[in-house]
């Protein structure tokens, strides 16, 4: 099934300063729509590459914004009903599994207080779609891979995998208490220019290039379904035109995350292609012409062995699946860090 973007006059983005907020907010305003981005400009990461992503969204005339807490539920809900918007992208989130090893109640107001929030407003707004980011870590210790979205996740290995398992069943709930389309999206090891220093990709060029070695856990033994962020913004705007609806239950296709309770479907969003953790190292080796200095080390805790998408589901709702190459995505992003950092 193949869809066409629809022109909505007003889409409502949290998360807009991050990486993945700015890429689809930035396309999206492309394509003449008006958005309204919420940011609270944490400092979990560098400040600055937020303000000069915000920069940029600044400058087209159909961008406004508002710098808060989603926690701030007064300041969010006035924000919703006087911008009166027809879907909601709910992305923004404390991200980072080994912070949440640290700082767990960093994550517990933010991810799940936060999004329930947004699940509110969106609810008094009577948007016409929610869609809100989840994350692959929610697979956990599931063995079963690739993927799917309808296998079990009852393993999670970090805190901030149970918060957006967490985030999973309350938008459940609530979509089957009121009717409300919701969507929650699990990315994959989202990859590419204006991308979040604190993963690896990211923590290795600089670090290379700086001389420094670089760790590598569990030997070098890890692999990701790195997803190229132009392809998760395409996933995101295509899937924006497919909300849930409630069917009869017989009708539901068995590989299929829809409820039958409510207008509620879990989509992955991935590559469907793991990549080893050395094969990531490899390729930025030759990117930069420079050999890395490697420190191996064993498994951190909370981290996964694997993460490997089945997006057949995504495929089937809205004919498009991911397929930039690894190679020319990790090309893409040395490109844009050595010109953003004027290396």
């Amino acid at each position: 099934m193949k869809t066409q973007q629809k022109n909505y006059k007003k889409i409502f983005i949290t998360g807009t300063a991050g990486f993945i907020g700015f890429s689809l907010a930035k396309s999206l305003l492309d394509k003449g729509q008006h958005i309204h981005g919420y940011d609270c400009m944490s400092d979990y990461y560098d400040i600055t590459l937020k303000h000069a992503r915000n920069k940029i969204l600044e400058g087209y005339d159909n961008f406004s914004s508002t710098k808060d807490m989603l926690e701030s539920k007064d300041v969010l809900d006035k924000v919703v009903t006087n911008f009166k918007p027809e879907i909601i992208i709910h992305l923004a989130a404390q991200a980072g599994v080994r912070y949440s090893i640290e700082k767990p109640r960093v994550y517990l107001s933010s991810n799940i207080t936060g999004t329930f929030n947004i699940i509110e407003s969106a609810n008094k707004a009577k948007v016409k779609h929610l869609l809100i980011a989840s994350s692959s870590s929610v697979y956990g210790a599931n063995e079963n891979i690739p993927y799917r979205e309808i296998d079990k996740t009852q393993t999670q290995l970090s805190v901030y995998a149970a918060t957006k398992k967490s985030t999973e069943s309350i938008a459940h709930s609530y979509s089957n208490l009121w009717n409300l389309p919701i969507s929650m999206l699990r990315f994959f090891t989202a990859y590419g220019p204006w991308g979040r220093p604190d993963m690896a990709l990211f923590k290795f060029t600089e670090f290379i290039i700086k001389g420094k070695q670089i760790d590598i856990y569990n030997n070098g033994e890890m692999y990701r379904d790195f997803t190229f962020i132009d392809d998760i913004v395409k996933s995101v705007i295509a899937l924006i035109d497919v909300p849930p609806k409630i069917i009869d239950r017989k009708s539901i296709d068995k590989n299929d995350s829809l409820s039958y309770v409510a207008p509620f479907r879990i989509i992955n969003i991935g590559n469907s292609n793991k990549i080893k953790l050395l094969d990531l190292v490899a390729v930025l080796e030759d990117c930069l012409e420079k050999k890395a200095i490697r420190n191996y080390m064993p498994m951190q805790k909370g981290d996964v062995y694997a993460t490997w998408a089945n997006t057949d589901l995504l495929k089937k709702l809205t004919g498009y699946s991911p397929k930039t190459d690894f190679k020319e995505g990790v090309r893409k992003f040395v490109e844009w860090y050595l010109e953003y950092y004027k290396k």
